[in-house]
């Protein structure tokens, strides 16, 4: 039994999105048929992203498990002998066996594009949205500017189910305007549903004049859906990659007006410990900031994660579960509170 990914390009028009679904076709189900036919045995692919009904990609990742000994590299070509023309494997190759294309680290890139002109154009129809109210683009970069970084984004999000974390780290947002086509690139470190759909439907209504491009602060700080803009077509979007990471970065910063942290993983792969420190947070996210973080860790390495509070003593209490993980004092620093599971 070996484990194969695959680097799957689509054009999402005629499918009902990447997930198995009884209303209509999916990518996800077209890659099982195929797959299925052609190595002679039932496979079941796991995707990576599960992108809507209409949205393209050109990089997104899903792996299968299969006994055939064809070789890794060649199912791509073969495969594409059989797919529709709307749907291409760039890339086959064989991974670990406990590789997950979910529950790895990696940067996300969507880019969302918007026809802004008078008239349409038909041969853009299916790829971009259409918006014959100009646009202020520069209004739009600097709206943009205040969704960078590490922020609550449950402003931007439809809400599938109440435990969901909603925190979000976007590294890039730029607004990029060509003649009459206007591109939303965004790269993060993952998004929650319809996430970047909403922000460049949000965006749209700071260049038509709806929100002065400050109010994006506020949509963050309201955590409402309904303080956000309309949510974009799905046509104008489509995700550009997803890039893993080789090994976890020595350091992880995340900051904003609610919370500062430092996460130092320099010892995850030689003594797999980790060390949190919480500059500074707000009462009603410490919790949440502490599980996700240690989480994070504990997912990319660590058996221990140390962690300590420089602003208030006594928050982490030694008898409270937070999400799988309690802590401890630690024995040889009166400093810093130790992870049990």
């Amino acid at each position: 039994m070996k484990r194969v990914k695959l680097i799957v390009a689509y054009d999402g028009t005629n499918y009902c999105g990447w997930q198995i679904q009884i209303n209509g076709l999916t990518i996800e189900e077209v890659l099982n048929k195929y797959l299925s036919e052609l190595l002679k045995e039932p496979i079941a692919v796991i995707g990576a992203s599960r992108t809507d009904s209409g949205v393209h990609a050109e990089g997104n990742v899903a792996v299968f498990d299969t006994e055939n000994r064809m070789p890794s590299d060649k199912i791509c070509f073969a495969l594409n002998h059989r797919l529709p023309d709307d749907v291409r494997i760039i890339k086959s190759e064989e991974v670990a066996p406990d590789y997950h294309p979910r529950r790895q680290n990696c940067v996300k890139t969507y880019e969302y594009k918007i026809m802004n002109r008078k008239i349409e154009v038909p041969t853009l129809r299916l790829y971009a949205h259409f918006c014959y109210y100009p646009l202020d683009a520069d209004r739009m970069r600097e709206a943009a500017t205040y969704l960078t970084g590490e922020h609550d984004f449950k402003s931007f999000c439809t809400p599938r189910k109440q435990a969901e974390e909603t925190v979000r780290n976007i590294y890039s947002l730029d607004v990029e305007k060509a003649g009459d086509l206007i591109t939303i690139r965004i790269v993060g470190s993952g998004f929650l549903y319809n996430m970047v759909r909403i922000i460049a439907g949000t965006l749209m209504a700071v260049g038509m004049g709806v929100y002065p491009p400050s109010y994006m602060e506020e949509i963050l700080d309201a955590r409402d859906r309904n303080a956000a803009g309309p949510k974009a077509a799905a046509r104008g979007l489509t995700l550009v990659s997803l890039d893993y990471e080789k090994e976890p970065k020595k350091e992880i910063r995340g900051e904003n007006k609610e919370w500062s942290y430092t996460l130092s993983q320099e010892e995850i792969v030689s003594q797999k410990k980790a060390y949190l420190t919480i500059h500074r947070c707000r009462q009603e996210d410490f919790d949440r900031l502490l599980i996700r973080v240690v989480h994070q860790a504990v997912r990319n390495g660590a058996e221990r994660v140390y962690v300590k509070d420089e602003e208030m003593s006594g928050r982490i209490l030694l008898d409270k579960s937070y999400g799988f993980y309690n802590f401890r004092s630690d024995d040889e620093n009166e400093e810093w509170l130790v992870t049990e599971k």
